[in-house]
């Protein structure tokens, strides 16, 4: 596969903001992407800030992606920061409500 076309399927990368550590998915957000997964969760709680989860673009989440998001929020309660879920599609939105995980986006 190539950078192109892992691009294409999804992503989730960290960012360290001034203010947050932004964490921003894309795509179709499954297994395949366990080891950015991995690299986001470790980098988010570094620094004692927010964590805000972009999932504005994300056009499918399965239940590896879905147990990311609960790992984060988990995390970030354990730690005492504020973790928010910002911009999912009406599919994403629909699977956390079947999930009674719908109270994680934030607004």
């Amino acid at each position: 596969m190539t950078l192109t076309s892992e691009v294409r399927a999804g992503g989730i990368l960290l960012a360290q903001e001034p203010t947050v550590s932004r964490v921003t998915l894309w795509g179709e957000i499954d297994s395949a992407l366990r080891n950015q997964a991995s690299a986001a969760l470790a980098g988010a709680f570094q620094r004692d800030l927010p964590v805000v989860v972009d999932v504005a673009r994300v056009t499918f989440i399965d239940s590896a992606g879905i147990a990311f998001l609960v790992q984060l929020c988990r995390i970030g309660r354990d730690e005492g920061l504020q973790v928010s879920v910002h911009g999912p599609s009406p599919q994403v939105r629909d699977v956390l409500r079947t999930l009674h995980l719908d109270a994680l986006v934030a607004g």
